[in-house]
């Protein structure tokens, strides 16, 4: 499967040459056309209010993106929760739940609940990787998955008394009327090969950036320079405020201990990097930039769900090549089943979103939002 990807991407980014791979473009090409037509018409029938938006009574603050693949929502989400709980609001976090394992609830509990804020309900299998990651770094912020998330926001106000909404990936949910639109791009590949997918990664016109209230430019470190982009957005977009934003490593995690580690530890450190997320290459270098060494590389698609047999393989190699620790993401930690690890160190390494341009608008929002 992750060789098909691998594949995939070659050809709409352009690097698979030939006959085929011109062949496969043209096919692509055909397909975004028609995905581009019903994305379009789904917008029009909201717009013309054929389709009617809920309005919930409290600020909806959506955290999403125009491209597929890793721009940084989670860490945003979780930035963005804990400055309005700080603040003084009742945050609750809605989520779809990517890939979550259904499950039944007596009829005493709240439907979708991963954590009211203080006692977290369901594992990471049963909520998803990235909320039951909000909800185990987000002490005093509800966090709920739910498909429909209308009902599941208008169960987080009346049952659990919250005053705030935050719709994590919520850019394309139109049934909720929210009062703000976060936009993330990422630097390095901002406008997904400028094709809607299936190819490019466009999960909307660019166009539609205008709908934004807030973009956050991610991954801002890894450019020389964010005028291209920065011009390109206002084309489209000339009232949208424009963030800049990296990826902050701040320290490392033993998944066995949960012990804290110094960043100091990679350096000139031969490591194993473990990764299963959308853009492993970004994890790889951020190590590297760290100085560590990166002896093995073993990557899985996206959001894929360890076993013990895997990685076992990759504790294997990694003892037959000298490495004695292996590090991975949180959102890999949390897929990672407990087994015997046989004389190998595995930790995740702890990141956090920083604004480098535009903190004071940002720091204005969540005043705003707090005193609303």
């Amino acid at each position: 499967m992750q060789r098909i990807e691998d594949k995939v991407v070659r050809i709409i980014r352009g690097d698979a040459e030939g006959k085929w791979a011109q062949g496969a473009r043209g096919f692509l090409f055909c397909l975004s056309k028609v995905y581009e037509a019903g994305v379009r018409f789904r917008l029009w029938m909201f717009r013309q209010r054929l389709f009617r938006r809920a309005i919930l009574g409290c600020p909806v603050i959506s955290v999403g993106n125009i491209t597929v693949g890793g721009t940084g929502k989670t860490p945003v989400v979780e930035m963005l929760g804990r400055a309005l709980s700080q603040g003084g609001r009742k945050v609750a976090i809605l989520s779809r739940g990517y890939k979550k394992r259904r499950r039944f609830f007596r009829a005493s509990k709240l439907t979708g609940l991963v954590s009211d804020g203080k006692k977290i309900e369901m594992n990471s299998k049963e909520a998803g990787d990235e909320p039951y990651m909000l909800a185990r770094n987000l002490d005093g912020v509800s966090v709920l998955v739910d498909k429909n998330r209308v009902r599941s926001g208008t169960l987080a106000i009346q049952k659990l008394g919250v005053d705030v909404l935050l719709l994590d990936d919520g850019f394309q949910y139109l049934p909720i009327q929210k009062t703000h639109e976060i936009l993330l791009i990422d630097c390095t590949n901002p406008f997904g090969y400028g094709h809607p997918l299936p190819r490019g990664l466009l999960r909307e016109p660019v166009e539609e950036l205008s709908r934004a209230n807030f973009i956050f430019l991610t991954k801002a470190e890894k450019v020389s320079d964010t005028a291209f982009i920065r011009n390109e957005i206002k084309k489209v977009a000339p009232h949208s405020e424009i963030l800049e934003c990296m990826h902050d490593p701040k320290y490392l995690v033993d998944l066995r201990t949960e012990e804290k580690i110094p960043l100091e530890f990679l350096k000139s450190k031969k490591i194993g990097a473990l990764s299963a997320i959308a853009i492993p290459e970004g994890f790889e270098d951020t190590l590297r930039r760290l100085s560590a060494e990166i002896v093995i590389s073993s990557r899985f698609r996206d959001h894929h769900r360890y076993r013990r047999r895997e990685l076992k393989e990759v504790l294997a190699e990694a003892k037959s090549r000298g490495v004695d620790t292996i590090v991975t993401t949180e959102k890999d930690a949390v897929r990672i089943p407990s087994f015997h690890l046989d004389g190998i160190r595995m930790l995740f390494l702890r990141v956090e979103i920083k604004i480098i341009k535009g903190a004071a608008d940002f720091n204005d929002f969540v005043h705003n939002i707090c005193y609303y």
